[in-house]
């Protein structure tokens, strides 16, 4: 009995002692709207410390058509500012916080609908798995799938867009 006890509490303080994880996997956070810059990218008010410093917020799992993609990229702008309804959205992380420009990567949800995987469905954006955030890649590529079968933006065979957007970019640089 006495093992037990002195083995259980060696395990309690491995535990206890092990680093926690600063990762902002499942954490939400509701904010305020700035504005839609892109159709992948929102700057927001309300992240953080100072509530009135404005944050851009790249969505995660998504590559939509840069602006000087026209006309995809003036229109994934459009459709991701008429989703969002009112002046605030809820964002949800996974595991990596930031990209490389020092956006925040995020899910971006309003009134239970995923806007990531809207973008995706309706053909305005593209699916892009990203590690290490998987968290919603099966539904972003169900969405995707669905967009092309369907025919839908970036996806009509009358126009389609003929470069991925990093293609374009790297060919426009």
């Amino acid at each position: 009995m006495t093992k037990i006890v002195i083995l259980s509490c060696l395990l309690f303080l491995v535990v206890a002692c092990q680093p926690r994880s600063k990762s902002l996997e499942n954490a939400q956070v509701q904010v305020k709207l700035a504005q839609v810059v892109s159709g992948q990218t929102l700057e927001v008010l309300g992240m953080g410390d100072q509530p009135n410093l404005i944050s851009q917020v790249r969505l995660l799992g998504i590559d939509a058509p840069d602006l000087q993609q026209r006309p995809w990229g003036d229109a994934a702008k459009e459709r991701l500012q008429a989703l969002i309804k009112g002046d605030s959205v809820t964002l949800e992380f996974d595991v990596e916080g930031q990209d490389k420009f020092g956006r925040t990567l995020a899910y971006v949800w309003q009134d239970k609908v995923l806007l990531n995987e809207e973008l995706v469905k309706e053909g305005q954006a593209l699916f892009i798995g990203r590690s290490p955030n998987h968290k919603y890649d099966q539904r972003l590529e169900r969405a995707q799938q669905w967009a092309r079968i369907m025919g839908l933006g970036i996806w009509n065979p009358e126009k389609p867009m003929r470069f991925t957007p990093a293609e374009f970019r790297r060919q426009n640089r």
